[in-house]
């Protein structure tokens, strides 16, 4: 709706674009509850999602639950409560952050007389707005398909069956929800034909990539942990970087030169959150696919955050489901790689207080794995983080002893360009050579 003008008298009046008035709740069950979460943190990031489908959120609580009702999720009590703030506030979005069933949606629907959005609704509903790439669409629609045929039966109330055959003999035919259900279903099955043929393309275009002569480099890490800040700090870059849940959805690549000279492919990528939706992990397969191809995978860790350590085990959760770690973390909460190589990052210090970095500072230091502090607003550690994907490299590096035809100049000016040559002898049939290659580059040099 565009912004109209009512005129009263000499006075212009701006009627503004009306914005949907929003209510969100976190349910705090005392049986569910999830070890080490804070529940003001959650409610936090569930008001910012719900912030992130430009609604106007008026009112956030938390509610303690003993037990879920399975018509209502919550008693007689509190949604009558909860109806009389949503009507005398006017609210027409309850966003609540927990998958409902069918039932209690619509149920909650009726009862509040607003539109209710689950925890899985409302992320759909962001990776809709958010996608740009055809790719990103296609996942978002499969992904929406896939969670509304499952909530048809809050869709219709016209269930009666349709009359088959013709004129008053026709038996039974088949209700409004089946048609429903069997035209999500052949959407679904094109969707997934059309995926298929990117997914194809895709291969095509990694297979080129392999060919590149530079390690690849990903950024992974929880929602707003500021991959994209230090995406842009390193690149020199202008991706999209809000303080924002899902900023990024389609993966992005530059190119980074390092302290020693050599270049890596470093990867944007789409942020990972707690409870994702079993259809977006299915769906998203193909887009997450760009880091388990990686040769370094930079886990960005908002060290501020006071869930941090849970945000953590819920990124090596999505990480073990593509096959990327063996385990979730030993006792120390250090993950075991499956050859991949492997940097934590810690970032926001300057969010922090003096004594709250010298904390983390220290558990740095103490950890086993490579772990770097940094800010990626300020810039201060990220020539650290540099010299540690330089290092990285460097620890992974073979002498080999290669022998190559005089008349393969490509080859040898590849070597020079990606390795350390050191000893050369020129024969008059050959060239034999022993040159320092990292793991990722001899994998390269051998597929060409």
């Amino acid at each position: 709706m565009t912004d109209t003008k009512k005129r009263t008298g000499t006075v212009t009046q701006i009627v503004k674009n009306k914005v949907e008035l929003c209510l969100v709740i976190h349910p705090q069950f005392k049986t569910y509850k999830v070890a080490g979460r804070d529940p003001k943190a959650q409610l936090d990031e569930i008001v910012s999602l719900a912030l992130t489908i430009d609604v106007e959120v008026i009112h956030a609580k938390i509610i303690n639950l003993n037990r879920i009702k399975p018509s209502t999720l919550f008693g007689k009590g509190k949604v009558e409560g909860i109806g009389n703030t949503i009507s005398s506030k006017n609210i027409s979005i309850a966003v609540i952050d927990i998958v409902l069933t069918p039932i209690q949606q619509r149920n909650l629907e009726r009862a509040w007389n607003c539109k209710v959005i689950d925890r899985t609704g409302l992320i759909l509903e962001i990776f809709g707005k958010r996608a740009k790439t055809r790719e990103g669409c296609l996942q978002v629609d499969l992904a929406a398909l896939t969670y509304q045929r499952s909530r048809l039966v809050r869709s219709w109330t016209h269930l009666e069956r349709q009359r088959g055959g013709a004129g008053f003999m026709g038996g039974p035919g088949e209700t409004q929800i089946e048609t429903d259900r069997r035209q999500i279903d052949h959407r679904i099955t094109r969707l997934r034909r059309d995926l298929k043929d990117v997914k194809r393309t895709r291969e095509l275009h990694r297979k080129a990539r392999r060919k590149v002569p530079y390690p690849i480099v990903a950024l992974v890490g929880y929602t707003n942990a500021g991959k994209s800040t230090l995406f842009n700090r390193l690149t020199d870059s202008t991706v999209t970087a809000k303080d924002q849940l899902f900023a990024t959805l389609d993966p992005t690549m530059r190119s980074l030169e390092l302290t020693s000279g050599r270049s890596v492919i470093l990867s944007d990528t789409v942020g990972f959150i707690s409870y994702l939706p079993h259809e977006l992990i299915t769906a998203f397969h193909a887009t997450l696919e760009e880091v388990t191809e990686a040769d370094i995978v930079i886990h960005v860790r908002d060290a501020a955050h006071p869930d941090s350590q849970e945000q953590k085990s819920d990124v090596l959760q999505v990480m073990a489901e593509l096959g990327l770690t063996d385990t979730l973390g030993n006792q120390e909460g250090e993950n075991v790689s499956t050859g991949q190589l492997h940097i934590e990052v810690l970032n926001k210090i300057d969010t922090m207080e003096a004594e709250q970095q010298k904390i983390v500072y220290n558990k740095a230091l103490r950890s086993s794995a490579q772990v770097i502090t940094l800010s990626a607003l300020t810039g201060d550690g990220c020539q650290d983080l540099i010299n540690g994907i330089d290092e990285l490299l460097d620890h992974s590096t073979t002498v080999y002893d290669i022998d190559l035809a005089t008349t393969d100049g490509a080859s040898l000016s590849w070597l020079y360009n990606h390795g350390e040559v050191i000893e050369r002898h020129d024969g008059e049939t050959g060239i034999h050579l022993k040159v320092k290659l990292d793991t990722p580059n001899w994998a390269r040099f051998e597929r060409r």
